[in-house]
């Protein structure tokens, strides 16, 4: 009994030590995830669904290929060109719909570019 008597009041005498050290913390760890997931973001966004739309392109630009000039006699390469720009076409479809749940996402919780501007500075008290 003794003893839980003393880390009580041990505790209680340290309690606000911990409340005073939390109100001067480095919150540096929470901004560097913050960032990591804005470099996440702005990798997908600028490099990643562009160059898989890209390659998207190239398929349904090879489906055009087959199908009008390589498999003009051939009805088999024709189907096989209709069926990659099908595929192509679909594509597109789902990277765009990718690419809006992704920046709906980010918006939603503040990590997109444009709402990251002075999340840095700490509102001051204004002196009177």
């Amino acid at each position: 009994m003794k003893r839980a008597i003393y880390t009580l009041a041990s505790s209680a005498l340290f309690l606000p030590l911990f409340f005073v050290n939390a109100q001067n913390s480095d919150f540096s760890s929470q901004n560097e995830f913050r960032d990591f997931l804005t470099e996440i973001l702005q990798f997908i966004n600028e490099t990643l669904i562009p160059f898989i739309i890209g390659i998207g392109f190239l398929v349904f630009v090879w489906g055009m290929f087959k199908y009008f000039i390589y498999g003009g006699a051939n009805d088999d390469e024709k189907e096989k060109g209709k069926s990659l720009m099908i595929y192509a076409t679909l594509g597109f479809v789902l990277i765009v719909i990718f690419w809006g749940v992704v920046n709906l996402l980010a918006s939603s919780t503040g990590f997109d570019r444009d709402s990251n501007r002075g999340i840095e500075r700490v509102p001051q008290v204004p002196n009177i």
